[in-house]
């Protein structure tokens, strides 16, 4: 629906012509097989490493295994809606373009801006992640390294510096061998977890999965003004622990395994098939890291009591090497640990991947330079390429995560819930428009899609959310000063008609 100004929308068959501009053109290299890959490699992060067992600890006990599942139906429905979206606009940018076609240009510029804090802090965090386990595996063969130096009296992290340097230099060679070097990668640390499996089956004792819900107790202090949870300081409710609320308060925690899925949308204008291969790869690699996370927790679980798994006095926090390291089997950290380093460089390098495919959109709209949008000799945007990875490695290399971490979630959930609502307009505007995938249940999955992100949201705490509006606020302010005049809706009349007609589309 073309409207003017802030409203304005880009159709979706000029998102789809546009894809085959000169200078700006992606090579579509890509199968269901490569996006199934990305999902697997941004999914499985260290998070099946160290979540799962604290989590059981803290909060859930046996029942953490049940959390998994509740967070996987939660992201499915987020994920029906995504394949939706990326059936039908094969475009790179994901949330962004399917925003700037259902909501308007200010609507797409906030969500496209949410993406950069999604994606590119996520991208430094895992980055300082991957650096403290490398550390700790040169350790485990002898080394005694450490992965910082203090450089004129700056503390440098020179390991996450290596690794964006490595993988800025993959993205900017191809798409294809990205994912080829991500699946060698991801199927390392798919074995390593199926090995976790296959060898705790051995050490499992039926008692420790009784209770398999522990009963309610209560909860820890969860802090107090904004380092609470938006909905306690709405409400005045404390959380509890173990029990039912314990399991929901889980099932909150464990949904940020799942977050990474949504990169596999920004690849659909490099997709050979993008109608059935997007949400196959969606779908596809949802299902697998599910059967997992799910299979991981239950083993785990069964090895040793939950209560050893509390996290300690000293902050320390309980791994899947600490329930083998109670039965004995001490040699596990060691591949733990490999695991791991293996499951954070495919996270870091598929965030990076994902960061650049949505600054390319919004370049190639204008609401960016459009220079940035170049693509070089190996069809990949080149530019934002060495951008994203210069700056990624000073976040990752010079500055601590610290609590921009907890801004990947609510950018995140953020995202989940204009494209869920995105499903429901265009049903209503474009019923015309081919759909390769068809959300089922409309309206209801979608409406459940927006709830379950939304009570996601308001587990967050409420600090998370004043960083998050402010960074918002910033957004609006370079939309009014720049974006809103150089928009190429905007040099094309203010409005989206279509340049060419929608038959005329392949």
């Amino acid at each position: 629906m073309p409207g003017n100004g802030l409203w304005r929308t880009k159709s979706v068959e000029q998102s789809i012509a546009d894809t085959d501009e000169p200078g700006t053109k992606l090579r579509k290299d890509l199968t269901a097989w490569d996006l199934t890959v990305f999902g697997v490699a941004v999914v499985i992060g260290a998070g099946i490493f160290t979540l799962t067992a604290s989590t059981a600890g803290n909060m859930a006990g046996p029942s953490v295994s049940l959390a998994f599942v509740l967070a996987a139906i939660a992201c499915a429905l987020a994920a029906l809606c995504y394949a939706e979206f990326a059936s039908t606009v094969p475009v790179a940018g994901s949330a962004y373009t399917f925003s700037y076609a259902t909501f308007g240009e200010f609507a797409a510029w906030i969500i496209g801006w949410d993406l950069v804090l999604e994606f590119a802090v996520g991208a430094a965090a895992v980055g300082k992640g991957w650096s403290l386990y490398l550390e700790t595996v040169l350790g485990q063969l002898g080394l005694d390294l450490k992965t910082t130096a203090q450089v004129g009296g700056l503390d440098v992290d020179w390991g996450s510096l290596l690794l964006v340097a490595v993988l800025t230099g993959l993205l900017i060679v191809g798409t294809k061998l990205s994912s080829r070097v991500s699946a060698v990668i991801t199927a390392v640390k798919v074995a390593v977890v199926l090995l976790v499996v296959v060898l705790g089956i051995g050490y499992i004792k039926m008692e420790n999965y009784s209770p398999y819900i522990p009963p309610a107790q209560s909860g820890p202090e969860t802090g107090t003004g904004l380092e609470q949870s938006l909905f306690s300081l709405v409400t005045g409710f404390s959380g509890s622990t173990y029990g039912v609320l314990g399991l929901l308060a889980a099932a909150s925690l464990v949904f940020f395994a799942f977050i990474g899925f949504d990169v596999v949308a920004t690849t659909a204008e490099e997709t050979r098939d993008p109608q059935r291969a997007v949400p196959r790869g969606i779908l596809g690699s949802l299902a697998i890291v599910t059967v997992l996370y799910v299979a991981v927790s239950l083993v785990i679980t069964g090895m040793v009591p939950y209560e050893n798994l509390k996290t300690q006095p000293d902050g320390s926090r309980a791994t899947l090497a600490t329930a083998f390291a109670d039965n004995g089997v001490d040699w596990a950290a060691t591949v733990i640990s490999v695991g791991a380093l293996a499951g954070l460089t495919t996270v870091v390098m598929v965030l990076m991947l994902g960061q650049t495919r949505v600054l390319f959109a919004m370049s190639r709209d204008g609401l960016l330079p459009r220079g940035l949008a170049r693509t070089g000799s190996h069809g990949t945007p080149v530019r934002i390429t060495l951008i994203i990875g210069v700056l990624v490695a000073i976040a990752a290399g010079f500055f601590p995560a610290g609590k921009l971490e907890e801004m990947v979630n609510v950018g995140t959930l953020f995202a989940f819930v204009l494209v869920s609502a995105g499903v429901l307009v265009l049903r209503k505007t474009r019923p015309d428009l081919p759909r390769g995938f068809r959300v089922p249940l409309v309206p209801l999955v979608p409406i459940l899609a927006i709830v379950a992100c939304l009570w996601l949201m308001l587990n967050l705490t409420a600090l998370t959310w004043v960083r998050f509006l402010v960074w918002m606020a910033l957004g609006v302010v370079v939309y009014f000063a720049y974006s809103r005049r150089h928009s190429v809706l905007s040099t094309r009349g203010a409005t989206a008609e279509p340049v060419v007609k929608p038959d005329e589309v392949p």
